[in-house]
């Protein structure tokens, strides 16, 4: 069995490699920070096949090489995570043209391929799980994550239907809504990560991930990893521009 991580050099992708490693699935992790070679070597050094892919997944020739370079080592791919990802707060017309493209095409061109080209392959074997990182964010469409939130939603809305079309081929697709995690996608300093757990705003990577796979492997299509965030959905949807308004003031200095 092997499985394949984007965004596997540090946070959740990490959390994914490991946690698929300790379940006895070979590894092949993928990520444009050549820290992942270190990874790969790591979990190699206690006992489970890894090996590492250095590249940037922003481009759209991406997922083909990806997937060459998995066939040319006569891999076949069971799992496929795709936790790359890029956080952007700021409204879109102080958006560069470049960030703008870098992030549409990470998170819905190549993810989109990177679900066809081995969904197709899977299928000629019997099946398979894939997971692809959505967010919380899709419900909260607030000024300055116009182009983040909508690159999400349609993570969530594709993974849900494409579950659908590949059932019946044994292959189950899930989609994961995390809200606040404590990583270094926000850009929140170590101090302010620490804080946000202690307060029960963050989850840990850790647990998101295991909540995720455990969310992939009972074939669930969606899933939001923290229970108390499902109360809040129904509330963001509906904000008052009001409090929209006032938060956006709050905001507006973070915005990066």
């Amino acid at each position: 069995m092997t499985a394949l991580v984007t965004g596997a050099a540090s946070g959740i992708g990490m959390e994914y490699a490991l946690q698929l490693a300790g379940r006895g699935y070979a590894l092949v992790l993928v990520d444009r920070n050549p820290d992942v070679i270190a990874l790969a070597g790591k979990i190699s050094a206690s006992g489970t096949s890894a090996r590492a892919i250095v590249c940037d997944l922003a481009r759209d020739s991406a997922a083909g090489e990806i997937y060459d370079d998995v066939v040319s080592h006569g891999e076949k791919i069971s799992v496929l995570i795709n936790d790359a990802g890029e956080f952007s707060f700021r409204d879109i017309v102080d958006v560069c043209e470049e960030r703008v493209r870098r992030i549409i095409t990470l998170h819905n061109v190549t993810l989109t391929q990177m679900n066809r080209i081995f969904a197709k392959e899977m299928a000629s074997y019997g099946g398979g799980y894939i997971l692809n990182m959505s967010s919380y964010s899709i419900w909260m469409p607030f000024p300055g994550l116009s182009l983040y939130s909508a690159s999400k939603a349609y993570i969530k809305s594709f993974s849900v239907a494409f579950a659908k079309e590949v059932r019946e081929k044994g292959i189950y697709v899930t989609a994961v809504c995390p809200a606040g995690v404590a990583t270094d996608l926000y850009g929140l300093s170590p101090r302010f990560q620490k804080l946000g757990l202690r307060l029960g705003v963050l989850i840990t990577p850790e647990a998101c991930a295991r909540r995720a796979l455990r969310a992939m492997f009972r074939h669930r299509r969606c899933t939001v990893p923290d229970w108390w965030n499902r109360v809040w959905i129904p509330v963001l949807t509906h904000l008052p521009d009001c409090v929209e308004s006032l938060l956006r003031r709050k905001t507006l200095r973070f915005q990066k």
